[in-house]
């Protein structure tokens, strides 16, 4: 059985390895610039991020390690919107989502000494009209800023605000759980 690491600092993607009954142990990636080649489709961006922050820990890896980073974005009319910058940013990002629908799109790599084993997992959610005056109120008191699109969909935005969710939920949350599982078990995680 492989040591599993997760290479990230979010709480949310920590919270769901251990519903998933992982065994795991945190590590910190080196500072990994996430640019990516303009040129680049806006849907492989995650796979591509994901890929690069594998990249910076994989002469690290032990024989019996397994490496699991990930990234995830919110893409809607083409336009990728990442983490906001500040509160202004957050607001401006879900009175775009308001009303609207978009894609959540992570990109996982697995990987090992036996190489980078990537995936993606694409969610379409839909969301119902929000007031401004309701999307601030959400923003002061939950600042998103450690979330793609600004937003958790396990918070009040998502419990009041989500009409309609295509695909893995926990996908949104920043982890595809169902595939990487099955991803997991397919190179003998577990």
């Amino acid at each position: 059985m492989k040591k599993i690491l997760l290479g990230s600092g979010s709480p949310r993607r920590r919270e769901l390895l251990s519903m998933m009954d992982v065994d795991y142990e945190v590590v910190k990636l080196h500072d990994v610039e996430e640019v990516y080649p303009d040129t680049l489709a806006a849907e492989d961006v995650p796979a591509y991020l994901s890929r690069l922050k594998a990249q910076s820990y994989v002469n690290q890896l032990k024989d019996n390690e397994l490496l699991i980073t990930a990234d995830t974005v919110v893409i809607i009319d083409g336009d990728i919107l990442g983490k906001p910058k500040d509160a202004e940013d957050a607001v401006r990002m879900l009175c775009r989502l308001s009303g609207a629908k978009h894609k959540v799109i992570t990109g996982v790599s697995i990987t090992s000494n036996d190489g980078i084993h990537t995936f993606d997992e694409v969610t379409e959610v839909e969301f119902n009209e929000v007031p401004e005056a309701e999307i601030r109120g959400y923003v002061a008191k939950y600042q998103p800023f450690d979330k793609a699109g600004s937003y958790g969909i396990q918070e009040w935005i998502g419990l009041v605000a989500i009409k309609k969710i295509d695909g893995c939920f926990y996908n949104v949350m920043g982890l595809p759980t169902a595939t990487l599982y099955r991803e997991m078990k397919k190179i003998g995680a577990f």
